[in-house]
């Protein structure tokens, strides 16, 4: 299958391009710029110059693959609200080339997205929250408006994808904790985030595009919770930093943008996506990759 991959140089998108390769599919992936392109080249991937801000290159690569899988996002979280726009219209774009024509769409999105009770494991069957409640869930309404409009489009929910260099928010956790000398959790800290490797999160998405079940919702997740405690404990013997408890009032503080997430409850289940794909996490833990970070260059 001839695979067009957005965001594929990015920490995810690069290493499900080279599962896709292993796996004998044909892979054009989008490159912002000539040192990303390298990167993407050495993998054996086509390189598609250009940004998912070119609508027309984008639908113009994705009208000549077989299939699609939409990992590009920008990350600058102080423009989140207009980053999610735009990754509402990038999919909206993608699916007009692939309406009716039963050719795969996988876009995705978060678990933190599911519409579950507080405290309660997400489900797959769990619909998305609205987007005027968290922005990001605008991937999720495109994708349902796409199948609306007879694209094969399929969701996969992302955790905390991790290895022993990146760890999703967990990054920017770090980052905060060495500029304030403390590595804090919220109250007892037993929140709970979900997390996955890059290496089972790559092979889950290859399973997804393979199977190409119109409308389904899969779940990335390896670990359905590690609380935050755990997670700060870990951070703090490798960092050589202080671990304590702060209020959610002293969170806002020390984390900025990032503490509505570090004091949420996040659980999620993937039992569903294990049985619908026989996919099976075999890869080591976020605590076990935390406990070996590469810390250098910190």
């Amino acid at each position: 299958m001839h695979v067009f991959v957005t965001g594929a140089t990015g920490f995810i998108g690069l290493t499900v391009t080279k599962e896709l390769i292993a796996a004998g599919h044909q892979v054009s992936g989008l490159a912002r710029s000539p040192e990303k392109a390298k990167a993407l080249a050495a993998a054996g991937a086509e390189v598609v110059m250009g940004s998912i801000q070119d609508l027309d290159g984008v639908k113009r690569a994705a009208a000549r693959a077989d299939g699609v899988i939409h990992l590009a996002f920008n990350h600058d979280f102080s423009k989140f609200v207009e980053n999610c726009e735009d990754d509402r219209r990038v999919i909206a774009a993608l699916g007009s080339v692939l309406e009716g024509s039963g050719r795969p769409l996988i876009v995705t999105s978060g678990t933190l997205i599911a519409n579950s009770a507080p405290g309660r494991l997400a489900s797959e069957e769990d619909e998305a929250i609205n987007s005027e409640a968290h922005p990001r869930a605008a991937s999720e309404e495109a994708a349902r408006a796409a199948a609306a409009k007879g694209v094969n489009v399929s969701v996969v929910r992302l955790p905390q994808v991790h290895d022993r260099a990146r760890q999703g928010l967990v990054t920017f956790a770090i980052g905060i904790a060495l500029e304030k000398g403390v590595c804090p959790y919220v109250g007892d800290g037993q929140n709970r985030w979900p997390s996955a490797h890059i290496l089972d999160t790559a092979r889950l998405y290859r399973l997804a595009l393979e199977k190409a079940e119109p409308g389904a919702t899969y779940h990335a997740v390896a670990e359905e919770g590690v609380s935050f405690r755990d997670i700060a404990e870990v951070l703090g013997r490798q960092l050589k930093l202080p671990v304590r408890s702060i209020s959610p009032d002293e969170a806002k503080d020390h984390f900025g943008w990032l503490a509505v997430f570090a004091g949420f409850d996040a659980p999620a289940s993937s039992a569903l996506t294990r049985q619908r794909l026989q996919w099976q996490p075999k890869e080591r833990g976020l605590l076990a990759d935390l406990a070996e970070l590469e810390y250098a260059g910190w």
